[in-house]
């Protein structure tokens, strides 16, 4: 049963709000705080958010937290972690067993030949293809159980495992912190496979802090992608 502020990404995984502090109203008050000031009104308001983010005043935006229950392949959390100003805590294989969860793509891509860790669309036999990795990935999860059998520990028999083993991880952010990685992740250049949880985040940061997404995405339009 899929629970409340769950959004399923990918075919096994998801990306599930656990909890949320703060508001637009929030970074306004935070921001009007250094005047002694309060509010002036829902287009006032607005607009300030608009000017923080179009000059770089970020640090009303850290007022608000939100807390996200991830489940994506390894690999897709190698590169989510590399976003720094947050804190994680992942399920470990070291003190649980694994499951029988592996992502297996619809369809390949090719790899792009001007862009190095870039991929492109590929005329591929897709059920051969896919035929082909799920035995792998099947022979892999057999060689696990049978090391553990064995009595293998498990911090060791989870090293035969591949990276599209679906693992799961609990991710606390700040709004500004959230927005860098967004600005990133939702961008065309990123790698599908996280592009796709990026998007479903934005949904849940629209709905908890409009004003702050329509004028980030009235800005990220104007602005090259940032640095990884």
């Amino acid at each position: 049963m899929q629970q409340e502020n769950t959004i399923p990404v990918l075919d096994k995984g998801f990306i599930r709000l656990v909890d949320f502090m703060g508001s637009d109203n929030r970074v306004v008050s935070a921001a009007r705080v250094s005047f002694g000031g309060v509010s002036k009104g829902e287009e006032r308001d607005k607009g300030l958010i608009k000017y923080l983010l179009e000059h770089q005043h970020h640090t009303p935006f850290e007022h608000c937290y939100f807390q996200f229950h991830v489940c994506c392949p390894i690999y897709v959390a190698r590169q989510w972690m590399r976003h720094r100003w947050g804190s994680y805590n992942e399920i470990s294989a070291r003190y649980t067993q694994v499951k029988d969860e592996f992502y297996i793509p619809a369809k390949f891509r090719g790899q792009d030949v001007k862009n190095r860790q870039g991929s492109v669309t590929a005329d591929f036999d897709n059920e051969a293809l896919r035929k082909l990795y799920e035995q792998s990935v099947e022979t892999s999860f057999a060689t696990y159980n049978k090391l553990i059998e064995a009595g293998v520990a498990r911090e060791m028999a989870r090293g035969v495992l591949p990276v599209c083993q679906y693992t799961q991880f609990y991710w606390s952010v700040n709004a500004r912190s959230l927005l860098n990685f967004l600005q990133l992740r939702t961008d065309g250049h990123a790698q599908y496979e996280i592009r796709v949880y990026a998007d479903a985040i934005a949904q849940i940061f629209k709905e908890k802090m409009p004003w702050s997404w329509e004028a980030f995405e009235a800005l990220n339009k104007k602005l090259p992608l940032a640095a990884n």
